[in-house]
Parts: structure tokens; sequence; C-alpha cells
């Protein structure tokens, strides 16, 4: 079939495709921005047509010639007018897709009580969208709870809450049953659905259920690791997702819906699953933790909750994945890569690291107390550096003129410290790429990464500053020369260039 996939950049959309490939069918995906698509590993094989469901009149490409779509798109961490984006989406679409034989939206199930009355707006806001699109287009409205995947929001909190806390008090909701289902699984139900008939109504899916206390012992048992978590009748569902998001590198506007969506028990029925479906038999739990676990250790994680979504990169990027943090600076600059390479590779030395030089002074004499080399040991060169040598208490790991430049912390940390730079040509100018990776050793490696968080910000924000306004001077250098007098410069020597 001719199909069309909305939210193809998330963490079930992404997949998805590639399912849908496998199965023989004509995809069509819809993306805000074309380029968060072209990266995939299936943007070759499917057309990309860019249009935003908030702009009615960009639909009609995507929607022309398809026979069937599936309705991915939910509004996570757009502010706190959501709900009627989400609204707004749903009704733009129905009204664009009157030809659609077959719609499949995957959506989430409802808690026992009156979903009006439920806790999460969340929830609430998927309830509505599925009513919406079931009123105006024939649809397949499938009901999952947590989805449990190598890369899923939901299988990432349970997993660094386990990691991290050898032992919680947790609030006594935890002991709420939930009905989490596998990746693969939800896959499968998706891809299974699309020709059946032009709608199968609404169908609960999932594995057995459990509760969120037996999640998180489950996935302890599965990694060897004694865990014990104490329910207690205290701690309101918003300071708890403030806790998972300072614990976990989801961040609050993702915990929030996550821990809500646990507050009241959401255990749908899956006969009808059953009865439709007798050749999906859904993994239980355990053994989705199972093939997450070695597909994230594997380093096979194909799509993730994080990303999602397109136009530029943010100017500061935090993530915490597979147990390593990466806290990424983005500047684009008026110069060559080379120019840029130039002003990053010169840091340090006689020059120092051009902002907060006393904090800098103040890392070092610290780690010479402890035993640590400190700053004394300088640089070799003004610019040029070798793979391998010392820069002050950094060790060069890669330098690849003119693009990386990769340092590893010698200094007495409790965990391994990167600091990197890119420069990667963007048209006329150069975008430059700081990262800072820290993979803590422990809990005590946790607890100094976000302890110094605070500081360490402010500090990697200013010297991505200064470099990119390096780059820039040393540009318009690269400019005054050209306009000299013919001749003027050619037995001149730049100041501080590298030797021959």
């Amino acid at each position: 079939m001719k199909v069309l996939v909305t939210g193809a950049t998330g963490y079930v959309g992404g997949l998805l495709v590639e399912r849908l490939l496998e199965a023989g069918h004509d995809v069509r995906v819809l993306a805000r921005n074309q380029a968060s698509a072209r990266g995939r590993a299936w943007a070759q094989r499917v057309e990309i047509v860019e249009g935003d469901l908030m702009r009615p009149e960009s639909l009609d490409p995507a929607l022309s010639g398809v026979e069937a779509a599936y309705y991915l798109v939910h509004s996570m961490c757009s502010g706190e007018d959501f709900e009627a984006r989400d609204r707004t989406a749903a009704r733009n679409f129905v009204a664009a897709a009157g030809n659609l034989r077959q719609l499949v939206y995957l959506g989430g199930i409802r808690p026992a009580m009156d979903v009006r009355r439920a806790t999460s707006k969340h929830l609430r806001s998927r309830a509505e969208i599925g009513d919406i699109l079931r009123a105006g287009l024939p649809t397949t409205e499938f009901r999952a709870g947590p989805v449990i995947g190598g890369g899923s929001a939901s299988f990432e909190m349970v997993r660094y809450l386990t990691e991290r806390l050898p032992a919680m008090i947790a609030p006594k909701w935890i002991l709420n049953e939930v009905q989490p289902i596998a990746v693969d699984d939800a896959l499968s139900y998706l891809v299974a659905a699309l020709g059946r008939e032009d709608s199968l109504g609404v169908i609960d899916i999932g594995a057995d259920p459990l509760t969120f206390r037996d999640m998180m012992l489950e996935y302890a048992r599965s990694r060897g690791l004694p865990r014990v978590i104490v329910p207690v009748p205290v701690l309101a569902p918003k300071l708890a997702a403030l806790w998972v998001g300072l614990v976990t590198p989801i961040s609050n506007c993702i915990a929030v819906p996550l821990v809500e969506g646990v507050v009241q028990p959401v255990v749908g029925d899956t006969s009808r699953a059953r009865q439709l479906f007798p050749e999906i038999e859904p993994m239980p739990y355990a053994d989705a933790v199972a093939r997450a676990v070695a597909v994230t250790e594997a380093g096979e994680v194909v799509t993730r909750w994080s990303v999602s979504g397109g136009g530029s990169p943010p100017k500061v990027q935090l993530e915490d994945r597979e147990g390593v943090v990466r806290e990424v600076r983005t500047r684009v600059v008026d110069a060559t890569p080379d120019e840029a390479f130039r002003a990053f590779s010169s840091l340090g030395g006689e020059k120092g690291w051009r902002v907060w030089e006393w904090a800098w002074e103040a890392r070092g004499a610290v780690d010479q107390l402890v035993g640590g080399p400190g700053l004394r040991r300088g640089r070799r060169h003004p610019e040029v550096l070798y793979p391998g040598e010392a820069l002050d208490f950094w060790r060069v790991e890669e330098y690849r003129p003119p693009s990386i430049l990769r340092l590893r912390a010698e200094m007495k940390v409790p965990g391994t410290a990167w600091l990197q730079f890119e420069a990667i040509p963007e048209g006329e100018q150069t975008r430059i790429v700081q990262t800072a990776f820290f993979a803590p050793t422990g809990f005590l490696g946790w607890l100094y990464w976000y302890g110094i968080y605070p500081v360490h910000s402010l500090i990697f924000s200013d010297l991505v500053d200064a470099v990119a306004s390096d780059a820039e001077e040393i540009g318009r250098g690269r400019g005054m020369e050209s306009r000299s007098p013919q001749g003027a410069g050619a037995d001149t020597v730049r100041p501080n260039a590298p030797a021959p």
C-alpha cells in the first residue's frame, strides 16, 4: 500500500518506517523539517514531504495518492498549551485526509475511571485525539501502556532509576498496576492492522500487568543488582517527576507525563487484541527488558526518545545515554573550518583557557593537591599539537586538522572526562561544536558531575563563545590580508603561525 507516516522522527515512528519497508509497502514520511528525516537509515528508501500539522495548507502534498496513514504525533515538551496544539493538529489532519481508506493511531490505555478525571493531562489528551480521529476518519486506535525497548523513555526511566539508586523511598502509587508492551510487539500490531479493514476500532494491547515497583525490581534482577524500594504515602507526582528529571537524563517535560501515567492503575482489556491478532503473543515484561538491555549494550539503539523533532541544533544540549553524559554547545561563525580549528587548537598553555582563568587555575591547584598534574605541564607549541601529547591537565586523544580536536582529562575525577571541538563547514560559514563528555564511576561520579554542573555550564558556555569570537577575528584578519596592496604581505608571517 501507499502509506503515510506522521511522527516518523519519533521513537516508535522511526522504527515503524523500517518495518513497513520490510513488509513491502511504499512509504511516504511527513516531516516539519526534511533535514530531520534525511539522516535516518531509511531516508533513501522513502519519499520525504515537508509539512506541518499546524499548517493545513501544507498537508495536501503529503496525503495525495495515499491509501493509509499512521498518526504518531503527540506534543511533548511544547509548553502548557500542548492539549490545544494536539487538538488543532488532529482536526487539521482529519479535514485534509478525507480520502484515506484507513488511519492507524497509537494512543494510551485509559485509566479505569472516567478519563476526563485522570491525573495525567497527557493521557487525557491522547484519549481526546483518539476521539477526534475516530469521529472523522476510519481509524484503528491501538491503546498501549509503557513501551519497553532500547532507547524508549519508559525503559530508560526504569533503567536509570534502578541503576543509580541502590535504595529508594517511593510514593505508594508505584504499587499501581500498569501494562507495559515490548516495542517489537507494538510494531507488530501496527503493521498487522494495515489493510485489514477500513476500521478495527479501539484495541488495547500489552503484556500481563505488573506494578511499577515490580518493573524496577525485574530490571534489577536482570542486572544482578540488589535493590530496596520502600513505598510511602507521600511525594506528589510533580515532585516525583522533578526527582526523575534530576536522577535520570529524561527532561522534566517528559518525566512529568511518564510519572503521571502510573499515578492511577492503567490496565486495558486485551481480549480483542488476542481475537483479532492471534498470531501476536506479547512477550513478558522480563523478556522485553532483556531484549532492551541487549540492544542498548550492543550499541544497536536505532532511534531514541530524545531524537525526535527538527530544526537547527540548540545552542546547548545536555543528554545522558548509555552511561555517558554529553554536554553539547554549538555556534555558527563567519570563518573557515581552518580558522575555527586554529581558534580552539590554540587553547591552554601560556594563552590560557580564555575565560574564567581563576577557576581553571583553582581547579589545577586542587588537582595538584590530590596528586594530579594540574596546569603546570602547559603546551609544547602555541598552536600545533600532536596526538598523545600533554596539554595542561589534558591529553590529546585525537588531533585531525581542520575538523576535530579531542582532549582526555588526566585530572583527578571520579570517572573519565573528555573535551572535544569540531569544525563543520556550513556553506560559507562553519559550525563549531564543543562537547564535554563524562563517564562517571559509581554514584560519587554522578554526584560530582551534577554538583559542579551549575558552574561548569557557565564556564563552558563562555568558552565556546570565546572560541567563536576568536575564529571570527582570525577570519576578519584573513579578509584584511586579501584587501592589502598586491605583494604587500608576500614576506609577512602571521603572528603565531605554525612552523611548516
